[in-house]
Parts: structure tokens; sequence; C-alpha cells
């Protein structure tokens, strides 16, 4: 791994590593040392979770930051093409983490660039390390990550951290079931990939019936700013909330997982509920990152 780009990049002995690298890192077996390196927070897009965790996975490890939120204050305003910017960039840091509103940036980027390039999001298509955090979160919870139940509900068109974790998980053997309104369905791709590895998934619109069967629930926002008309967003905004009355015959074992933000997909009463770990998750987003730049910086 030279870069970590999609999740088509990573097999499954990778990200049993990663896995690994991180319970480590986690349990204090080991400390990677990032001192003397500096990395570039290059985010053209909003972040809160995934930009704070970068931040703090390397800081944590004795390393430094350059940051930009947002390209208003950058040469971009004048002009400047994402290539010239990123080989600038490239001059001052040893490694270069990006959110970018463009689908493809990111590959762009690790074509042209000879440090490592980490993809933190690139509009609607992938988010690899959303999914190896929330990959770290289901093997925690479940101690496994094969042969698992899993629904994933919500803007899955447009969502990209779910095409990421689908492909993610599509080597471990899972069952899926898609739950979205009928025009945020899965993309025809990401379907296409699972049916030509036997991967089993049901596209359903009611959840209920399907509850008591999950070791997961990954619940996504339905995204107002991937919506050109605000009519289309407002008719399905609500589609799925989830509530403690909903989650009433659940697995032992079954937990609710969410990228975050959220905004009204989860009632905060869910959030008192053991089954409740959207939190965590987020908090996993340290060692897991921390464990991903060091593998790159190394490899």
């Amino acid at each position: 791994m030279k870069h970590l780009v999609s999740m088509r990049d990573v097999g499954k002995e990778d990200i049993l590593h990663l896995i690994d690298l991180a319970e480590r890192i986690e349990s204090g077996k080991i400390r990677p040392d990032l001192s003397g390196k500096l990395g570039a927070l290059l985010f053209f897009e909003p972040s809160t979770r995934t930009y704070f965790s970068f931040d703090t996975a390397i800081k944590r490890l004795g390393g430094n930051t350059l940051a930009m939120t947002g390209s208003g204050s950058t040469s971009v305003k004048k002009g400047e093409t994402l290539a010239d910017t990123l080989m600038t960039i490239r001059q001052y840091v040893d490694f270069i983490v990006m959110r970018h509103q463009i689908e493809g940036a990111a590959r762009f980027a690790s074509e042209i660039l000879d440090i490592p390039v980490i993809n933190a999001g690139d509009g609607t298509n992938q988010h690899p390390t959303q999914a190896m955090l929330d990959l770290y979160s289901i093997y925690k919870t479940q101690g496994t990550l094969e042969n698992l139940t899993i629904a994933m509900i919500g803007d899955l068109r447009l969502g990209r951290t779910v095409h990421s974790l689908a492909q993610a998980l599509s080597d471990f053997n899972p069952t899926f079931y898609f739950a979205s309104p009928r025009h945020l369905q899965m993309p025809r791709y990401i379907k296409d990939e699972l049916q030509a590895k036997g991967v089993q998934f049901k596209e359903v619109e009611d959840i209920k019936p399907i509850i008591p069967q999950l070791d997961i629930m990954y619940v996504t926002r339905i995204q107002k700013e991937r919506f050109a008309v605000l009519e289309d967003y407002e008719k399905v905004k609500d589609a799925y909330i989830i509530t403690p009355d909903i989650l009433e015959n659940v697995k032992s074992n079954f937990k609710l997982m969410h990228p975050l933000p959220r905004v009204n997909e989860i009632t905060t009463d869910v959030d008192r509920m053991e089954y409740a770990y959207y939190f965590p998750q987020a908090k996993n987003g340290v060692v897991m990152r921390q464990a991903i730049i060091h593998t790159l910086l190394n490899d």
C-alpha cells in the first residue's frame, strides 16, 4: 500500500493487518512514532470527525499537520489548478490527506505525487478510512467480520461511506439488506460487484421485519447538500427514523452504527441504549487512522 484511495485497492489481508495494528495501538502494545513527520490535511469540503480524527491521530503520535479547510484563502481562488496546488504542497510535507468534492480527485493526486495520498472522501465515490474504522468497530463489537448480517439504511446512492463499506465487507461472506427511498438505492455497479463475488443482498423498503435478524444496522443521513432540488430532499428526508421502539426485538450482539453527522434519522433517546455505537465508532477513527498512516509511511 503506497496510497489509500479506494477500498478496491485493499485486500482482505490488508484489512486484517490494519485491524490488528489498530488493536495493538489502542491496547498500548505498540506506539508508532511520527515525530519529524508533517502531514497536509487538504479539506476542500467541510468535515468534523474525519478532519479532527486525522489531526488528533497525527499529533498524538508526535507528528504535525498543515491544514487547508476550503479553498477561499488559497491560490485555488486565483485559478491555480489542482495539480499545481498538490505539487506545491508536496514540497513541504511527508503525506497528504485530501477530501474533495470531485469524484476521482484522490486517485488523480495519487498518480501525480510520490508521497502517500489518503482519500478522506471524494464526492459521492469513496471514503476508505471511514470504511476501515467501520470495519474495526464491527470487529470490536462482534469479534469477527465473517458471516454477519448487516443492514445499510438511508441514502445509499450518494453515500460514499456505504459504497466503501459494502466493498470492504464483500470478502467476509456478509448478508446485506439495503433499505432506501427508491431513487436513492445502492448504485448498480456496487450491486454488480457483490453479485460477481456471490454476496447475498436484498433491497427492502420496510425495515421492521428484518431488524431481529441483524448483527449491525448502519444508518446514513439523507444528504441535503447532494440534492439539486430542495423539494426532492424534503420528500425523502424522513424516510427512516430509528427510535427505541423499533429496536425492541434486536439480537443481544446488535449494534447501531452511523458515520455521522446525523440530522433526525436516529432520535437522541436512542443514545442511551446499549446498542448505540456511533460515538465510540467515531473514537475508533483515531487509532485506525494512526494504523493507516503508520502502514503507508513504513511501506
